[in-house]
């Protein structure tokens, strides 16, 4: 399995994007939040984080392998959950991808079924039972990407993730939780345990 591929692309057009890896020439789909920002490396070497799948009608002897390229393994790993929910899979995965992963795990989080439903292809139906999959697991999403689609800081998710929890057990809400924890993030420091980042946060909020 292709797990990360790394070329120049050649071209970006709608959901496909052309990759020239030595002498060959690879097409990698893209989500549409990811071709916003490949466009601008057309003749710049990239690196993506892929997901292979095969494509076709097994019964009938035809399957194509294809390809779908993210920018950050981060973003890999939401696409493979979101696909995971019932009647959405890799295409339509793809096509509702339109915002970027941060987004998109805020408004699981928020139980926001309206905000899910207006991303192409998810109706009320289907925003529901994403809702229902995974509210529980979105959090780190929301809190390791950033909107330039990149990971925040050197922080491992295991502590982002732990403290987070402790933030909501010391009876901080989710929304609270998270600007505390990006304006700790501010400092690009990095953080050995979630004593330290507690540390940083507090003294922080207590300097503003």
């Amino acid at each position: 399995m292709i797990t990360k591929i790394t070329g120049v692309p050649v071209a970006v057009v709608s959901d496909t994007l052309t990759l020239a890896v030595g002498a060959f020439e690879y097409e990698v789909l893209i989500p549409e939040f990811a071709r916003r920002n490949l466009q601008d490396q057309v003749g710049r070497e990239v690196s993506l984080h892929t997901v292979e799948y095969l494509e076709g009608n097994a019964m009938q002897g035809r399957l194509i392998p294809r390809l779908v390229g993210f920018l950050n393994p981060v973003e890999r790993e939401f696409f493979e959950m979101f696909c995971e929910v019932d009647g959405v899979g890799v295409k339509k995965a793809l096509r509702a991808m339109v915002r970027p992963v941060q987004e998109v795990a805020a408004l699981i989080e928020e139980q926001d079924a309206k905000g899910l439903a207006t991303l192409p292809g998810i109706g009320p139906a289907t925003a529901e039972r994403i809702i229902a999959k995974l509210r529980r697991r979105v959090p780190k999403f929301a809190l390791l990407v950033g909107r330039d689609a990149r990971p925040v800081a050197d922080v491992e998710r295991d502590l982002l993730t732990e403290t987070f929890d402790i933030l909501r057990a010391l009876g901080h809400s989710d929304s609270e939780a998270h600007r505390l924890l990006d304006g700790a993030l501010e400092k690009k420091a990095k953080y050995k345990d979630v004593d330290s980042l507690l540390h940083a946060i507090y003294e922080k909020s207590h300097g503003e």
